[in-house]
């Protein structure tokens, strides 16, 4: 995993401006902690900084190929779990090879395919490619989104990145934030994708971006709606299951292909406890023992109380995974000062592009994937499996599948709300957020294919499904990618192997929830592999701290901020409904605590990205 960066302008020789294309490298130098490299020449520069997972002496990047009078040059992050295949069939058309790393099968299957080498890999990746002779920039992002991409355009070509940041340390990166990108800011903290500075775009998912002297074009290569139109006749129950369980343990052992030490995220729920079991088995038949890891706070299941998103504490059925596969456990505890330290929270609003929305789940995140780091560079989390198998209770709530809008927001608007209340009262009038997600929601619906065979609940179901693939999945992909990556650990999410997304979507509801549950599919495929606690297990949110001690420093920080005069954040954010809300002492997981994070994170934000507020 690594961090890529660039700048094309082709009406300059950039020779001369190394040290802007090195500068936008260096702030992606998290991402890449082992190595970095940038290579310029006429009207192109691009820039690399490297985690080495495999090949660890080979693969240094930004990577060439001279042919004749023509250069190519790469700079990739990611991870290709296929390479050794694609490896021997770039042999046997006559290719060679210097290094065993993914990296050289990607730049070599360009020189084979161009672009469209994208549609052989399995894997999670973004790349750049520069071709000297007809002067083009190729950008492309795998299928699903993992990981991340940004481009904007300028007057004579292109600046792009892994990350926002890069960008904007650019001259011409303008770090402008409009009230199109508030209201994407504002989106975000109820999980909508979107990118917030004026200019900017991402790689969609599945896509590349071609820049030429003449402009940029983009070209789709996956969509996810093809599944269903080329998917054949219903299969029966039995063969579905075993499909399943087939393309799971193949994608699993697949993402356990490293140079390096490799663990799992293990919560106690069904998709961690089946990753586990699965990778367990993998590493075992060489005589390895898997490390696995978990978040938990001082005295969190004593003091448990259950609600909406949660029946019952992690811990009993960790226990039972770890004691039924014997792996090498590890349960990091977090004290209440931990997570409230200001400290903590400026690293992990740092890690983002937008002010986050998840509270103190990010910190405790961030937090388990530092942990993580001491021993392993490599783990595999369950990202994917809700949103693919129906694990969310907004799936199965018909009242939720027959409104007009995201399903996720509707379902948790009572829990969470929008931070809009908040605004300042110059700033209010400005933001319509139930125009703007109803737009965004007729969009991404009237994407979606459906099936002729499918009833009027059916379609409204396979609405719902592409809405959570393409939309909520890419916020918490983002969100999975930032917090690991801030710390130089790369995770894979094998419920997100393209194979096996494009199999289970396309199948009918009636297979997907035979017996009423969520994630019946996935329930019987690993059944026999998991302890009978876990099988049974209904979907629990990752957990969030409840201790009356953060709470109590939550309101203080609100305090503090609200008497800060000069503090920018008064610019979006009405210093009234600030000191209302720093009294009032915050429950649980109201409406109230979630919009008060996020405005501490919103001042936090302010302060690192200095963004140019042009809302009129």
């Amino acid at each position: 995993m690594c961090g890529i960066s660039g700048w094309v302008s082709y009406t300059r020789d950039l020779t001369t401006s190394r040290a802007l294309v090195d500068a936008m490298g260096r702030t992606l130098d998290c991402r890449g902690p082992d190595d970095s490299g940038s290579w310029v020449r006429g009207p192109a520069g691009l820039a690399h900084t490297r985690l080495a997972v495999i090949d660890l002496e080979g693969g240094r990047q930004p990577m060439l190929a001279d042919l004749d009078d023509d250069t190519v040059v790469l700079t990739y992050s990611g991870e290709v779990y296929n390479y050794r295949e694609v490896r021997d069939q770039l042999r046997r058309r006559g290719h060679t090879f210097t290094t065993r790393s993914d990296t050289e099968v990607v730049l070599r299957g360009f020189l084979e395919w161009g672009a469209g080498v994208a549609t052989r890999l399995n894997g999670m990746f973004a790349f750049a490619v520069w071709d000297t002779r007809p002067r083009e920039l190729t950008l492309v992002r795998d299928r699903l989104g993992i990981k991340p991409l940004y481009y904007r355009p300028t007057g004579d070509g292109v600046l792009f990145a892994s990350e926002p940041k890069a960008i904007l340390a650019h001259p011409l990166g303008e770090p402008v934030v409009d009230v199109e990108g508030l209201h994407r800011m504002l989106a975000y903290a109820v999980t909508v994708p979107g990118v917030i500075w004026r200019g900017m775009h991402e790689v969609p998912p599945g896509s590349t971006v071609v820049v030429r002297p003449s402009g940029t074009s983009t070209h789709g290569y996956w969509d996810l709606g093809e599944a269903v139109a080329d998917a054949g006749p219903r299969p029966r129950l039995r063969t579905a299951v075993g499909v399943v369980g087939d393309l799971l343990d193949d994608t699993i052992q697949r993402q356990l292909v490293a140079d390096v030490p490799r663990s799992v995220l293990l919560s106690g729920g069904l998709d961690s406890g089946a990753l586990t079991a699965i990778a367990a088995e993998g590493l075992g038949r060489g005589g390895e023992r898997l490390q696995t890891y978990t978040v938990d706070f001082v005295g969190y299941d004593e003091s448990f109380v259950s609600d909406a998103e949660r029946a019952d504490p992690d811990g009993p059925f960790v226990r039972d995974v770890v004691a039924h596969v014997d792996c090498d456990h590890r349960d990091l505890v977090l004290h209440a000062e931990e997570l409230a330290d200001p400290a903590l929270r400026r690293a992990v609003v740092d890690a983002y592009d937008v002010p986050p929305g998840s509270g103190d789940r990010d910190r405790s995140l961030y937090l388990l994937f530092r942990s993580i780091r001491e021993h392993s560079l490599v783990t595999l989390s369950g990202e994917g499996a809700d949103e693919l198998f129906a694990g969310y209770h907004w799936c199965h709530d018909p009242t939720v599948l027959r409104g007009a809008g995201f399903p996720w927001i509707t379902a948790l608007f009572d829990s969470y709300g929008l931070p809009r209340e908040a605004l300042a009262p110059d700033v209010a009038p400005m933001v319509d957020l139930e125009r703007h997600l109803a737009d965004e929601f007729a969009k991404a619906a009237a994407a979606v294919e459906l099936r002729d065979d499918e009833s009027e609940s059916e379609r409204a179901v396979r609405v719902m499904s592409h809405l959570s693939m393409t939309r909520h999945l890419r916020v918490l992909l983002d969100r999975k990618d930032r917090l690991s990556m801030a710390l130089g650990l790369e995770v894979r999410v094998p419920y997100c192997d393209h194979r096996l997304v494009e199999y289970v979507y396309a199948l009918p509801w009636s297979l997907k929830s035979f017996d009423g549950r969520e994630k019946s599919l996935l329930r019987r495929a690993v059944a026999d592999r998991l302890p009978a606690s876990v099988r049974a297990r209904a979907k629990s949110a990752f957990p969030s701290l409840r201790d009356h001690r953060y709470l109590a420093a939550l309101g203080g920080q609100a305090s503090d901020l609200a008497a800060d005069a000069d503090h920018a954040v008064f610019e979006l954010i009405d210093r009234s409904w600030l000191y209302r809300a720093a009294r009032r002492p915050p429950a649980g997981l109201d409406p109230v605590r979630h919009t008060l994070e996020w405005v501490l994170n919103l001042a936090v934000w302010l302060e690192l990205r200095r963004p140019v507020l042009k809302l009129t």
